[in-house]
């Protein structure tokens, strides 16, 4: 009778669960609910994401270029977590996202290697070396650890690893994996993206010419609609645009200029201003072996003042610089050249955790002025980037001379730390033209005019190189902004300005995702070497006797349960 009734219960409680089981996946079919146990939650997708994914119209296909046996250890992370980024993708798009990993070294002929090389680097993937031991000894590697997304008739290129100088591989790689849901949302949305916002470069007083800005507006062109516009005076001349950017301008500004420029911060519109408070030129350095960077007259101080900060009218120099080719000596009939560090020519690296500058490379500057913020009310300041800990300033009339090259910096010289170069302002700004127009101009209906500005947003560079692209003069070619033809180094310029961009027109908050953080746990090579025998043992005799105490427990607990009866 006991067993009958034993048997009744064990039959029960396994209908009882197949009943729950069934339940769970008919709720599970109406509810939607996924679980991130993991710390930092790494697997779980900002709401901007998610949004961007369940509006998907049609197939967004990734061709991923990081696949191979003889990947490193450290690449194969990377491979593995776009993986289960792309599945954690598809947990909200459905089969909208579809995903294939290649090798493109996988055939063995040599000659179609290369093509498939060129052909990716064509579409705009950078390729990476690296270095493979087998049986015929060490060998170099070409990989292209990115990603072309197709949508519909468009695609894009998205580099999945990213480098920052200075790093360690595993350092660039968890920083790469940080970045990977940004990374591959922002190549969807500019493939997605149907109305552009207006974007006007604006021009008129002096302003970078467009070959020098080239490399910066065929970028921006994948997010926005650019056009270059001259204010001329004209009232309702930025009506239609969301956003301005003023590169370098020379001359003066004119009052109403100036007013049209206030009268559209007021509205809510955007201001990337790239401002040079001095002229220096290394053209001038060609011909004579010094040079004076002499303040410009731009009427743009006391606007910039209202608004938050000031420009300072000097030059920074930092030790930690881009380097130009000096001539050091002579081999036969040759010039030597050697390349040496130009502390004019700063290099930033950013220590802010904001989202336009997290995990970003060197950023590089040539002639950058430092900023002063200012109190203001209602406006709040973000310092994005600053020189080095070993920097100085320059007042104006700034002398510049190639001699400085010959010098090795001084440690007492070089006593400012930190200068900040790169401003974020946010908030509700106070209008230049308050308490100071005639009744008949502050009351016109045409004008509008507005002492208080809606919530918006504005970043101020003191520099305007810090978009110029480098051009080869012969074939008018232009380099890739932020290349260095001199190094051979890419500095992060683009990404920074682009990332300026999205964060002051993307109201989707899809840029917040770059300031995630996923804790990188390295392993401390040197104690596992030192500790390799006692490691390894461990992991082999832990498991048996887990296993062997496990089944003594087991067998004595059997044993007193059996032997009572």
């Amino acid at each position: 009778m006991q067993k009958r009734t034993q048997k009744q219960q064990t039959i029960l409680v396994l209908l009882f669960s197949i009943i729950i089981v069934i339940l769970l996946n008919v709720v599970g079919i109406f509810v939607f609910k996924r679980l991130d146990l993991t710390s930092e939650k790494r697997y779980t997708l900002s709401n901007a994401t998610i949004e961007l994914l369940e509006n998907l119209k049609d197939v967004a296909y990734f061709k991923i270029y990081l696949e191979g046996d003889d990947l490193d250890a450290d690449l194969k992370h990377l491979h593995n977590e776009t993986k289960e980024m792309l599945d954690e993708f598809r947990a909200y798009a459905g089969d909208n996202i579809q995903y294939e990993f290649i090798n493109p070294s996988a055939s063995p002929n040599e000659k179609e290697r290369i093509e498939v090389y060129k052909l990716l680097s064509k579409k705009g993937l950078i390729p990476n070396q690296i270095s493979t031991n087998d049986k015929d000894g060490a060998k170099q590697k070409i990989v292209f650890p990115g990603a072309i997304i197709s949508y519909q008739e468009r695609e894009t290129p998205v580099q999945l690893l990213k480098t920052q100088l200075g790093f360690s591989n595993q350092v660039n790689i968890n920083n790469s994996i940080q970045g990977l849901e940004y990374e591959i949302s922002n190549s969807i949305r500019k493939l997605t993206v149907t109305l552009k916002p207006r974007v006007a470069i604006i021009n008129g007083h002096g302003e970078l010419e467009e070959i020098w800005m080239r490399d910066f507006i065929v970028s921006l062109q994948e997010y926005y609609e650019v056009s270059i516009l001259k204010i001329n005076e004209v009232v309702g001349a930025l009506k239609s645009k969301e956003a301005i950017i003023i590169a370098q301008p020379d001359s003066a500004f004119s009052e109403r200029d100036k007013f049209i420029i206030d009268q559209f911060v007021m509205r809510g519109g955007k201001v990337l201003w790239m401002i040079d408070p001095l002229y220096a030129d290394m053209d001038s350095l060609r011909n004579k072996p010094v040079m004076y960077g002499l303040p410009l007259e731009l009427n743009l101080d006391d606007q910039l003042f209202k608004y938050g900060v000031r420009i300072n009218s000097n030059l920074v120099m930092d030790v930690q610089a881009a380097p130009i080719p000096m001539i050091t000596g002579n081999v036969g009939n040759q010039n030597q050249r050697t390349l040496m560090p130009w502390y004019y020519f700063p290099l930033s690296f950013p220590i802010s955790k904001h989202p336009i500058v997290k995990n970003l490379n060197a950023v590089k500057f040539d002639f950058v002025s430092s900023i002063d913020t200012v109190q203001v009310k209602d406006v709040r300041k973000t310092i994005l980037l600053t020189s080095g800990k070993y920097s100085r300033t320059i007042n104006a009339p700034a002398r510049i001379s190639l001699e400085v090259l010959k010098q090795e910096p001084q440690e007492k010289q070089y006593n400012k730390s930190f200068e900040p170069l790169a401003v974020l302002l946010e908030g509700n700004f106070e209008s230049l033209y308050k308490n100071r127009l005639t009744p008949t101009i502050a009351n016109d209906s045409s004008i509008n005019f507005k002492a208080k500005s809606v919530d918006t947003k504005m970043i101020v560079i003191a520099d305007g190189d810090v978009c110029k692209n480098q051009v080869q003069k012969t074939t008018q070619n232009v380099y890739p902004l932020g290349y260095d033809r001199f190094s051979g180094q890419t500095f992060g310029n683009k990404n920074f300005l682009l990332n300026c961009m999205n964060y002051l027109l993307d109201n989707s908050g899809l840029i917040s995702v770059r300031s995630r953080e996923i804790r990188l746990r390295l392993l401390d090579k040197t104690e596992i070497e030192k500790s390799r025998s006692a490691i390894q043992m461990a992991n082999v005799s832990i498991p048996i006797l887990a296993i062997l105490i496990f089944g003594i427990i087991h067998f004595i607990m059997r044993k007193r349960k059996y032997s009572g009866k």
